[in-house]
């Protein structure tokens, strides 16, 4: 695609920042979801939660500090880094029902990196803009992010199904035997 420089103002260059997504946007990706979204207002508006959500996690040190402790970690021999943060992300959001963006920070700070860090492993790694992996996880069923994931984690596949599956349904009705995924124990922390 061929590229043309121009120059903007200021100003306009501010509005790009507002509406980006550090370490994930370009300014070009904030133009064309602005300028090509259908539900610009419902974008704006769901921005501005995010925001003043992560004001206010900012702010809650002491009893957010103890329940970011308590989220269950995924701890899974030979499992990568990368993937266990992909799934506590998920799990963040499924289970607890925070956004994205919250779902980030908590597993960051509960892992003592930076949320970029974590972002990284879902966005960069998996190919993936940040509204791209929103539209995925507002799926019911997650299928296209668990294609995603198994596509990129060939080797954990087992272990990918699992976890999600026991995730979105009760762990009663799925049943995994260590033949379908490979490893005899998996440990929740």
């Amino acid at each position: 695609m061929k590229m043309y420089s121009i120059d903007i103002d200021e100003k306009n260059w501010h509005f790009l920042q507002q509406n980006a997504e550090p370490f994930v946007d370009t300014p070009n990706s904030v133009l064309r979801r602005l300028l090509f979204k259908e539900d610009e207002r419902r974008e704006k508006e769901k921005k501005e939660a995010e925001i003043k959500e992560i004001e206010s996690s900012e702010e809650e040190i002491g009893e957010d500090t103890a329940t970011i402790l308590a989220i269950p970690g995924v701890s899974i021999a030979g499992l990568p880094k990368a993937l266990s943060q992909i799934l506590e992300v998920v799990y963040e959001i499924k289970i607890n029902g925070v956004t994205r963006i919250r779902a980030t920070n908590r597993v960051a700070k509960r892992r003592g990196t930076a949320p970029g860090t974590v972002t990284d492993k879902y966005c960069r790694q998996l190919g993936q803009r940040a509204h791209e992996i929103d539209e995925m996880f507002a799926e019911p069923d997650l299928n296209r992010f668990k294609g995603l994931l198994n596509s990129k984690f060939e080797a954990h596949r087992g272990i990918i199904n699992m976890y999600l599956d026991t995730l979105m349904s009760d762990a009663d009705d799925t049943d995994y035997s260590e033949e379908q995924t490979g490893h005899a124990h998996v440990i929740i922390e």
